[in-house]
């Protein structure tokens, strides 16, 4: 049968030769993206280790044709039948991803028909292979919700949080704060111009009201406070144009604190308040700034950017330095924090209550507030941040140290070492992962694979195709299954699943000890309740409960010797992993730039790697790394 289908693939490629050429863009790249190829082999993609990277999703024409010239590295002259480029994506050699190109299908004929083109190429059509994407271009961002409520809180003394308000941010690559995701609608518009109207009132209402101004009512006055106002809200100088105009705003009231407070009012619309519009050492200041405090930057960072001080990177240490010192700097990274493990998904989770009565809102911000400590202690206490992981202690209150089933601390939120036969170790072992990743009765392996993947690998895992119907086998009397049993029987045996979910799911099932709230458990209770029609015909009154056996067995493909059987083990595992250690190094990356990192950018994150490495895992150097970075310094 193999020689039949070989031979039959030799025809096929010699047939294509005297076929006219090809058009790559058109009839090969979207079976390519059809099959999702690009999703995993990417600097993010669970086959990032593997030589073959594919262009991004903005690739242009001439980047797509250099990316098809540069295949002819997967093809093999002497045996283009065997070339990986044919027999990974159609399975015929083992492929992590399964079958994304069936034999005998277009897909794979269109295939065959570029390998067979790129044989009758000269060596020179291949030069361009080499050429690298195009540049990243500047990114436009503006004010996060958070970084919103700190900056009024700064210039105005406002603590109202009115950005709390504001229609729901979106999440892109992991954050609020990325450019992709930041445009602003009718309703996010209309938000800021009430926000602004409202802040504005406040500030002049009640109390000494010249101590915002500045100064007693004069022409002289008004210039001072606009452009001493203008310069913290704008987060630099104003030109001379715009002093005219707002000083014009302001005068066109009788009322010098009424011209005042519209001033304030229309400053807080400006895209210079509500977007990072700076040019030069000022863009720096503001960078920095929101990125180690999360809120605008205060005179002496403004100051070093008129000196011109923030122009090298020693100027830059120095200011990190200061910053990092400063208590704005704490609850600055928890908010990183926050939206890397999305805790947003932890506090918005739902339990069924006959399952897990204990699950409320108390226990979810003990389990929050657990994961903070932790992230606090390594990151401020100078430790190996990469115990993250693979901590064997926490910081708990009684309540979570119930739910443990460790001792209590004898002061709330004291350092609790796990017992020596504990499974349970870092953030894999905590409350806040095992129940984000979980669903309202149940745990999820499949949810907590694809965390693991995406959040602690920066591996983009590919959405299921169009259309496919994923629902699990019911759970009956007459076969009561374990959650491992219901995933194995439709992602892991079904041919169109299983591609992703071998990516995902043995990861989930390697953590099945620990129920959807995050409580230990050696077997797991599957709950049958009877429908609507078993109590109607009295066939069934009350819900039968069955004990399953746990099999708490798990691997992450792609790693090698990544056998484990608990979060304990996952975490060492995870912590001494360098796709890991990169992960961390992405992240804080992407929270700083607000963006997803580019081809161009490896340099830098390399940098910033070693840098972190040779530390011991610092996350204070991290922080100075890309702080420093070229990259985060020529943004603008």
């Amino acid at each position: 049968m193999r020689s039949i289908i070989l031979g039959y693939l030799s025809l096929v490629l010699v047939s294509a030769v005297c076929r006219a050429q090809p058009n790559f863009q058109t009839t090969v790249w979207p079976v390519l993206e059809q099959a999702q190829c690009r999703l995993c082999h990417n600097d993010n993609g669970v086959a990032s280790t593997t030589q073959l990277r594919f262009p991004p999703e903005s690739a242009s024409a001439a980047d797509i044709r250099a990316f098809s010239l540069g295949l002819r590295r997967f093809v093999d002259r002497n045996n283009p039948f065997q070339s990986k480029l044919l027999l990974k994506p159609t399975n015929r050699v083992a492929h992590a991803g399964g079958q994304r190109i069936a034999p005998g299908s277009a897909g794979e004929s269109a295939l065959t028909d570029w390998i067979a083109h790129l044989l009758t190429l000269p060596e020179a059509a291949f030069e361009s292979a080499d050429r690298k994407l195009g540049p990243s271009r500047p990114v436009l961002r503006r004010l996060t919700h958070s970084q919103y409520n700190h900056t009024v809180a700064d210039l105005l003394d406002d603590q109202t949080r009115p950005a709390d308000a504001f229609p729901k941010e979106d999440y892109v690559h992991g954050f609020t704060n990325q450019a992709e995701g930041q445009s602003i609608s009718p309703l996010q518009a209309e938000a800021y111009a009430k926000a602004a109207e409202r802040l504005a009132r406040n500030a002049f209402r009640g109390g000494d009201q010249r101590k915002l101004v500045g100064c007693e009512p004069s022409p002289g006055c008004a210039e001072r406070f606009v452009r001493s106002f203008g310069r913290r809200a704008f987060r630099r100088p104003l030109t001379d144009l715009e002093v005219k105009r707002y000083r014009t705003l302001m005068a066109s009231q009788t009322d010098q604190l009424a011209g005042a407070q519209m001033v304030v009012e229309a400053m807080l619309q400006s895209p210079h308040f509500l977007f990072h519009l700076g040019t030069g050492q000022f863009a720096i200041a503001s960078r920095l700034s929101y990125f180690v405090w999360d809120t605008m930057p205060d005179e002496e960072l403004l100051k070093a950017a008129e000196r011109g001080e923030l122009g090298t990177s020693a100027g830059i240490e120095k200011q990190v330095v200061r910053m990092l010192k400063d208590e704005r700097a704490q609850p600055a990274l928890d908010e990183f924090l926050a939206q890397w493990l999305r805790f947003d998904r932890l506090r918005s989770a739902i339990r069924d209550r006959r399952l897990f009565p204990e699950f409320t809102t108390e226990l979810v911000n003990s389990m929050s507030q657990e994961t903070t400590r932790l992230f606090r202690h390594l990151v401020w206490g100078d430790q190996d941040f990469m115990q993250f992981f693979k901590a064997r202690y926490s910081f708990l209150d009684p309540e979570l140290a119930n739910l443990y089933k460790v001792t209590a601390p004898k002061e709330i939120w004291g350092k609790v070492e796990f017992p020596q036969d504990s499974v349970r170790a870092g953030i894999l072992g905590q409350g806040t992962f095992l129940a984000l990743t979980s669903k309202p009765s149940d745990t999820s392996p499949t949810e907590r694979g694809i965390f693991v993947r995406e959040h602690f690998l920066c591996q983009i895992v590919p959405p299921p195709p169009p259309g496919l119907n994923a629902t699990l086998p019911p759970v009956t009397d007459e076969r009561p299954l374990s959650t491992r049993d219901r995933l194995v029987k439709v992602h892991l045996t079904n041919r169109v699943c299983a591609g992703c979910h071998l990516l995902v799911d043995p990861i989930g099932f390697g953590l099945e000890q620990f129920d959807a709230i995050g409580r230990f458990r050696q077997k797991e209770r599957v709950v049958i309740y009877p429908t609507f029609d078993e109590m109607k015909t009295k066939r069934k009154e009350k819900p039968t409960e069955y004990q399953m056996d746990i099999e708490p067995r798990g691997q992450i493909s792609g790693i090698v010797d990544s056998d484990f059987a608990s979060p304990r083990q996952l975490g060492e595992l995870l912590a001494n992993e360098p796709n890991c250690q990169k992960c961390v190094v992405k992240q804080l990356f992407r929270y700083a730039t607000g963006r997803r990192e580019e081809t161009e950018d490896g340099p830098v994150v390399e940098a910033a790697l070693e840098r972190f490495r040779r530390s011991g895992f610092r996350f204070r150097e991290l922080i100075m790394a890309i702080s420093m970075s070229e990259t985060f310094r020529s943004m603008e």
